[in-house]
């Protein structure tokens, strides 16, 4: 079976070619770095010959309101037609749980844009939800950062390792389309400022986090379990703690 990740070369995307890899599977990454653009189309034919799989974890390079859009509509819709000529029977796109209930941010009102693009497409899919990854807290916290204060609404949250995302990305690529919403999600859960004061604590960060009701997230105001899933999400094994010690002993050999 040959799998064909878009962003294969980010994050996420080089662990799932990896993992596909190690399955005995066919994984072709594309990106940018190795001649495909889902933004102009350039070399998307020629990647997609004999593909029976897509796996989109591609990411806009700019997170302005307008900017955004245009890439997930314009990437989306181009991965898409790309992949109907071809003849691909399913395409795995990785989005963010809690979506739906956070169009007052700029990224996911793109996000929701490209998952409608999915949904009324042609071709087989299934769209794997995740909560936010142990690996993006420094850039929550810097987005909430304003002088030496950082503001957080102390929300639920429950994230997950990168690792563990793309072990459910990999999982849904071999499978059949659901045709639907797979979330993934950490096996616990913390509030939003107290998972990020312990991470900051742990890289000795001195900024100071403060517990803000109305704080902000990606210009969205938060309810109370606007960022976990439901009780039916595929729940990853990696517990904050031990990422942190890995994180440590990583940066320290």
């Amino acid at each position: 079976m040959k799998t064909v990740v878009i962003g294969g070369t980010g994050l996420i995307g080089s662990k799932v070619v990896r993992k596909l890899r190690e399955q005995g599977n066919e994984a072709v990454p594309a990106s940018p770095d190795t001649g495909v653009n889902t933004l102009t189309g350039d070399g998307l034919a020629e990647v997609l010959k004999g593909a029976d799989v897509v796996v989109d974890v591609s990411n806009s390079p700019s997170f302005e309101d307008t900017a955004v859009l245009n890439f997930f509509r314009t990437s989306t819709t181009n991965l898409l037609e790309a992949e109907a000529a071809a003849g691909v029977r399913h395409h795995v796109a990785l989005s963010v749980v809690g979506t739906d209930r956070l169009s007052e941010s700029g990224y996911m009102r793109a996000k929701i844009a490209q998952e409608k693009l999915i949904e009324g497409s042609s071709i087989p899919y299934s769209i794997v939800h995740a909560t936010q990854f142990f690996e993006f807290l420094k850039g929550i916290a810097d987005a909430a950062t304003d002088g030496n204060t950082v503001r957080l609404a102390p929300v639920l949250i429950q994230p997950t390792a990168a690792e563990d995302v793309a072990t459910a990305v990999t999982k849904v690529a071999v499978g059949a389309a659901v045709s639907g919403i797979i979330e993934v999600a950490g096996p616990e859960q913390f509030r939003l400022d107290e998972l990020v004061r312990r991470y900051l604590a742990a890289r000795e960060d001195p900024r100071s986090v403060i517990a803000d009701p109305h704080a902000r997230y990606y210009g969205a105001e938060l309810g109370e379990r606007t960022l976990v899933p439901d009780n039916t999400a595929t729940i990853g094994e990696t517990r904050f703690e031990d990422w942190l010690s890995r994180q440590f002993a990583t940066t320290t050999t």
